[in-house]
């Protein structure tokens, strides 16, 4: 089935026969999004600035479809239980650079839905 799209969703680490339709379905045609940017809002995983006096922080966005934000969210633990995964020495890096595993987290979902 999926060969019929001519998809190579299969070849990145954590997407597998069951993940890569999810993506495909619920996303459509890729190149209906303007940017990577536009992508990322809609499916949830572009951060929100939220400030408050002189803090300020980035939470992920409620809204955007939680489906495909879901699936995002799937690959991105099990490329973090993968030890030799490009996102695993991401995610390492983020922890390096003083982010919690949170935030780290929700940098590597980004990533992915750049990708």
């Amino acid at each position: 089935m999926l060969d019929l799209h001519g998809t190579t969703l299969r070849s990145l680490p954590g997407i597998g026969p069951v993940i890569a339709p999810r993506l495909i379905g619920r996303t459509g045609r890729a190149s209906r999004f303007s940017s990577a940017a536009a992508y990322a809002n809609y499916t949830g995983v572009a951060p929100v600035e939220i400030a408050s006096g002189d803090s300020c922080r980035h939470r992920l966005s409620r809204h955007g479809d939680r489906e495909l934000n879901s699936a995002l969210h799937t690959i991105a633990m099990i490329q973090i239980r993968m030890t030799s995964s490009a996102g695993r020495s991401y995610y390492d890096k983020k922890i390096i650079e003083g982010e919690s595993p949170r935030e780290a987290k929700r940098c590597l979902k980004r990533r992915l839905a750049d990708r």
